[in-house]
């Protein structure tokens, strides 16, 4: 029986993964809302599957991602979640997730992507496999996004839903002063001139 790890801070997500799983003959050996205890978790258990939200507290998931080859070596790291997968589901194929479904889809989409991962295949949206062959020509606001650190893109999705400097801070282990850097970062980076030119940036492109 493949052994399930599921990693959401949200309860009733939590919840629904895991009935799902268990009904289909998985075993689910632990579950976590956040960064830091998802890698103890996969360290303790070595789950077969580990199925992650990457907007996590405490450590974000793309974070989690790129350490999970040193925590669990065996473990294959599959992405659930709301983000938009034109900009993040690349970035979780580079940090070394093995696919990526969003949670807008069926549940049936999950249990397809649980299956094709643990055979050994990746699972990805069309997107991703069209960013890996890379492009060339003049960069677009879509490939300035794309540019972007997976913290700039954390810290510009938490601006685009109104959080606070302090908020945004304490959710990712960062100083005040480091947000803010982050902010001037982004405005350069995006050709912004104002927070709520970044703010309406993001949301065009689907990341609040």
């Amino acid at each position: 029986m493949n052994k399930v790890l599921i990693v959401d801070d949200h309860p009733v997500i939590r919840l629904a993964v895991r009935m799902l799983m268990e009904r289909h003959g998985y075993d689910v050996v632990a579950e976590t809302d956040n960064g830091i205890e998802a890698l103890q978790l996969t360290r303790k258990h070595l789950p077969d599957i580990v199925v992650l939200d990457i907007g996590i507290p405490k450590l974000d998931g793309l974070e989690v991602i790129a350490r999970m080859a040193a925590a669990s070596p065996g473990s294959r790291v599959l992405v659930l979640t709301s983000q938009a997968p034109g900009h993040f589901s690349m970035r979780c194929m580079q940090a070394g997730a093995a696919g990526y479904v969003c949670k807008q889809q069926e549940l049936t989409e999950l249990l397809s992507a649980i299956k094709a991962v643990l055979s050994g295949y990746s699972y990805f949206p069309n997107q991703a496999l069209h960013k890996s062959r890379g492009r060339v020509g003049g960069a677009s606001e879509s490939e300035m996004v794309d540019r972007l650190s997976a913290r700039e893109m954390m810290v510009l999705q938490q601006l685009a839903r109104g959080r606070s400097n302090k908020e945004i801070a304490d959710s990712m282990f960062l100083s005040n002063k480091t947000v803010s850097t982050y902010k001037t970062r982004l405005l350069l980076k995006l050709n912004a001139h104002s927070l709520v030119d970044l703010i309406e940036l993001a949301r065009r492109h689907d990341l609040s």
